[in-house]
């Protein structure tokens, strides 16, 4: 399982999206996947049309930015703390 922290501008997304969740996966694209399962509509604001991580999200990994943006194959070691961002932009 990971602990995963989501931002709150995503939470205010997806209903009932809670800050904190714990997730079993072990690649990023996973943890996603499981997330999309549990909180549909979630991953329509993380990933793009060629399902990739969208620009202006970010995945932490043990506070260590995720290197494969495009695959999404990093592995997420079992108890790693998984923090959602997603940046916001605008003035």
């Amino acid at each position: 399982m990971v602990r995963v922290f989501i931002a709150p501008n995503l939470r205010r997304l997806v209903p009932a999206l809670p800050r904190e969740v714990e997730v079993e996966a072990r690649t990023a694209r996973k943890l996603i996947a499981e997330l999309e399962r549990g909180y549909p509509g979630l991953s329509a604001h993380l990933l793009d049309d060629q399902g990739a991580l969208r620009q202006h999200v970010n995945l932490f990994v043990n506070a260590e930015r995720i290197a494969d943006r495009a695959a999404l194959a990093d592995a997420l070691p079992p108890g790693a703390t998984v923090d959602i961002i997603q940046a916001l932009s605008g003035g």
